[in-house]
């Protein structure tokens, strides 16, 4: 698939199939995603492929936990946003069969953070920044495959006992769960703003390619 194809068509994917997505496809993801720059050329990433369903189950179970806060504020919220009841549905349901979703991959970063330990916003920034360029490539990839896949955060709340179920040790610190699978549908046109409306020159509020 053309890279621009790739990027104008892709969107999160929640619902997915049940059915096995190949071990080789899921390397060619991450392996896509490996190309991506780190900071200093650290290469300090670390993704754990899950595909236990008894591990998706505990996880999910950390996930219901942070929904069930998240998403009853979220609908209240958002009552009269069809869009966001409709976005909210979508994980909802991945929410209630997270250990159905064929394989979950969790992205890490190697590094001296210590969780536990607030940091300015520059040095998260620094921090993370060595790993989410590679997890949109591996979006990107998995949309050129024909998976399904989002980005997800929720199911670490509690990061201790992510650590605890995938044995991570204290250096190694999961950032987010990018769960894949074969849609349940079709992927559809994605709606955006267009970019004169969010793109200023010079200084914020001059935006001379806003449309009247």
């Amino acid at each position: 698939m053309p890279l621009q194809e790739a990027m104008l068509t892709q969107r999160a994917v929640r619902r997915v199939l049940p059915d096995p997505v190949d071990d080789a496809i899921v390397l060619r993801c991450i392996e896509l995603a490996l190309k991506a720059p780190t900071g200093s050329n650290g290469q300090n990433w670390e993704f754990v492929v899950v595909k236990d369903r008894a591990t998706k189950a505990a996880i999910g179970a950390r996930y219901r936990q942070a929904w069930t806060l998240y998403g009853g504020v979220g609908r209240l919220v958002t009552r009269n946003d069809e869009s966001m009841q409709k976005v909210l549905r979508a994980v909802q349901w991945q929410v209630e069969h997270f250990e159905e979703i064929p394989t979950v991959v969790v992205a890490c970063l190697r590094g001296a953070r210590v969780p536990l330990v607030p940091m300015p916003p520059l040095a998260q920034t620094s921090y993370y920044g060595s790993i989410y360029p590679s997890v949109q490539n591996l979006l990107l990839a998995a949309r050129a495959m024909g998976l399904g896949a989002s980005l997800i955060t929720l199911p670490l709340w509690s990061v201790t006992a992510i650590r605890l179920l995938l044995g991570l040790p204290i250096t190694v610190m999961p950032c987010c769960l990018v769960p894949l699978g074969w849609p349940r549908g079709r992927y559809g046109p994605t709606t955006r703003k267009s970019v004169g409306e969010v793109v200023h020159l010079d200084r914020f509020g001059n935006q001379p390619w806003r449309p009247t």
